[in-house]
């Protein structure tokens, strides 16, 4: 037999009661994650970026934390897409050549098209 339709039938209250689980799942984990970060002696920052995509405060804030570190910085998310363009944007922003940025994201397997325009936007106001 072969199944060609998959049907669920959980009823609302119940997808929002497991939606509720997994975020407060995630949320613990992402508290284990800083205490460990913070108790390896290391700073931790968090930067979440939701659906509606990156805000100038959310780059501001990522080039001011680039800018203070001492040494490598470690950005991550799920597939490191957003970490990338959250970067790209940081580094436009601090004047760096938007074609600098995407060869180095090239060179990772990240492609910066999604936000180039605003990198474009960035870097030419460092240059003004």
């Amino acid at each position: 037999m072969t199944i060609e339709h998959l049907k669920q039938s959980k009823p609302e209250a119940e997808k929002k009661e497991e939606d509720a689980k997994v975020r407060a799942t995630v949320e613990a984990t992402l508290a284990d994650i800083e205490a460990a970060t913070r108790a390896a002696g290391m700073d931790y920052l968090a930067i979440p970026i939701g659906s509606a995509g990156f805000s100038e405060p959310q780059v501001e804030k990522l080039q001011e934390a680039l800018a203070a570190s001492q040494g490598p910085v470690l950005g991550y998310c799920r597939s490191g897409t957003r970490s990338t363009l959250l970067w790209s944007l940081a580094q436009a922003r601090g004047g760096v050549s938007p074609d600098s940025i995407a060869e180095t994201a090239a060179e990772a397997g990240y492609d910066v098209a999604p936000v180039r325009p605003a990198m474009d936007m960035f870097a030419a106001r460092a240059k003004a």
